[in-house]
């Protein structure tokens, strides 16, 4: 059996691309009956508390209309055959892998949706390794709903090969239930290669592991793991003169985060942020721990811990609230975060924000799209916050 998701990808993006993708080739329907290439590959950001996650792909189906249910007419299809099982957690530091690809007439797609293989008996088409753990089956709740969809527009142009990226973000698309199970919420967007650049940099080699993120006025664009040398690659992000600059963010367990701030991407190039000589190196920070719950539990909320450094917001912690008890828990720095401002000349000095030591602001958004916030000061110690629907 297979299991119908549609995608719903994150709003960041969406107006750009489609002003990117027509300035690459124009929209709208066919412009004389020819025929393109469209080529899918996966990538993924990291997941909080895993050391694995496998999803099955089974198809992927695109189609011109973002309304288009799942009876329509019109519908393109790349088949995965056979069904590929893919680690999620492989795909780090811009580690793609390709999918498929088919030809299609030429014109502008809005819609596109990914169809992956069901759980069925002990064969674990889908499931998760918590840190630590044994392997258990990630349930597909959104099967017998309409699901999610990814809209965001990609024009193919006639004798030409569009590359689209789709960048799976595990940590958020992960939810644990009450009993202990775990529960797939996916947040999937897609980035088109021919308009995307990367960030590069180094943390120090103490830091390996340490969480990577590429944000925009506090909002997650990319995130990966830097490698055990400490290198990380942020890829693929959309060209800055079209989406703005982006905040590189660092975060890991007991030491204060770093940002830099401006860094600009450029189509088919890489910005460099840090080398290996001169790597990010983070001080040692207490942790302190943001919980709470956020009911009713079917709000099915995200959490997030931000912290406004040097005027600018960013994102320092996030979770899924539990799907049956809507419990939360966030691990943030007491200490002050690091900033600097991007320049070419490296390294980029930074300097310790202390006004914004242990200060955040947690905001719950429910299912609806729905927030409520409320600023948390954990200089000194744990911190709980609540939220009601």
């Amino acid at each position: 059996m297979r299991t119908n998701f549609k995608y719903r990808g994150l709003a960041f993006g969406v107006a750009a691309s489609a002003a990117i993708l027509a300035a690459c080739g124009g929209g709208g329907d066919d412009d004389g009956g020819g025929k393109g290439t469209l080529s899918v590959s996966m990538t993924d950001a990291p997941a909080c508390g895993f050391d694995h996650v496998f999803v099955t792909v089974d198809k992927i189906r695109v189609h011109t209309s973002a309304n288009a249910e799942d009876g329509t007419g019109g519908w393109a299809e790349i088949d995965v055959n056979p069904s590929r099982r893919i680690d999620l957690l492989s795909l780090q530091n811009g580690t793609l892998t390709k999918l498929g690809q088919t030809v299609l007439p030429a014109g502008q797609y809005q819609q596109i949706r990914l169809v992956l293989d069901r759980n069925t008996g002990n064969s674990l088409a889908n499931s998760v390794v918590p840190t630590g753990g044994a392997e258990q089956p990630l349930d597909t709740p959104s099967a017998t709903q309409s699901g999610y969809k990814i809209i965001r527009p990609f024009t193919v142009q006639p004798d030409t090969l569009v590359d689209l990226v789709l960048d799976f973000d595990a940590c958020r698309s992960i939810v644990q239930r009450g009993n202990g199970s775990y529960a797939l919420k996916p947040v999937v967007t897609a980035v088109p290669l021919v308009v995307s650049g990367a960030i590069q940099g180094y943390v120090s080699p103490a830091q390996a592991g340490a969480t990577v993120y590429a944000q925009q006025n506090g909002v997650t664009i990319k995130g990966t793991l830097a490698d055990s040398n400490g290198a990380f690659t942020l890829s693929p992000l959309l060209r800055s003169s079209d989406a703005g600059n982006y905040s590189v963010v660092v975060v890991q367990n007991d030491r204060a985060t770093g940002v830099i701030q401006n860094v600009p991407v450029t189509a088919q190039t890489t910005t460099t942020v840090s080398t290996s000589a001169a790597p990010i190196t983070l001080p040692a920070s207490p942790m302190r721990r943001i919980t709470g719950s956020v009911l009713p539990a079917s709000a099915q909320a995200f959490v997030q811990a931000k912290q406004t450094v040097a005027g600018s917001p960013i994102e320092v912690a996030v979770a899924n609230a539990n799907f049956d008890t809507g419990a939360y828990q966030l691990n943030v720095p007491a200490a002050a975060p690091l900033v600097g401002t991007y320049q070419p000349t490296l390294p980029i000095a930074l300097a310790a924000d202390t006004a914004a030591a242990g200060k955040y602001t947690v905001t719950a958004t429910s299912i609806t799209g729905a927030t409520l916030s409320t600023d948390r000061d954990v200089s000194a110690t744990d911190a709980t916050a609540n939220f009601q629907f």
